[in-house]
């Protein structure tokens, strides 16, 4: 029915969360109707993603440096340390303005279900960061399910005799719910 690109196209953008047939078909018209200049600028910003994007050597975050802004900026609270589960939290917090200490990413929750143990979330990393740095407080702030529970408590079980204040951040039902 389309010609062999035009349908690579749509397969593409079907592939992406969320985009059924339709959306794609659409998005994929959109592509055609483009000047060719705003075509050329995203296949290029896709590239750049992949070819550009790594982990901050420090806290795992998302950036195109060694090291991400966050753990570069100076004027941050040095005595906290926020862990939370992936870069999308980074994100959601510092739109907030009301943490000011630094993150720390780990690759993944606790999930022995899924075959994920505590030696690979990169716990080593974390612990090493906690004691060469010195922080005072600790607050994990991963998801409120099972394995998040799982992940904070054996986190917490770790830290237990380092002289650091542990929390988990507050969950539940929000006001006005």
């Amino acid at each position: 029915m389309y010609p062999e690109s035009l349908k690579n196209l749509i397969e593409s953008f079907k592939m992406l969360p969320g985009i059924g047939e339709k959306t794609a078909e659409r998005m994929a018209f959109f592509i055609l109707d483009t000047d060719v200049e705003n075509v050329e600028f995203f296949s290029e910003s896709l590239m750049d993603v992949k070819n550009k994007i790594r982990k901050c050597t420090i806290c795992n975050n998302f950036t195109d440096q060694e090291i991400c802004p966050i753990c570069a900026d100076k004027n941050r609270n040095s005595d906290v340390l926020c862990i939370v589960e992936d870069s999308k939290k980074v994100i959601m917090f510092e739109k907030t303005a009301v943490f000011n200490g630094y993150y720390h990413i780990i690759d993944n929750l606790i999930s022995p279900l899924d075959g994920i143990n505590p030696e690979d979330i990169g716990l080593e990393k974390l612990l090493k960061r906690i004691k060469n740095e010195n922080f005072k407080e600790v607050i994990i702030a991963v998801r409120p399910s099972i394995e998040g529970e799982t992940t904070s408590l054996y986190i917490k079980r770790i830290l237990d005799g380092m002289n650091i204040k542990v929390t988990r951040i507050a969950s539940g039902i929000p006001i006005g719910a």
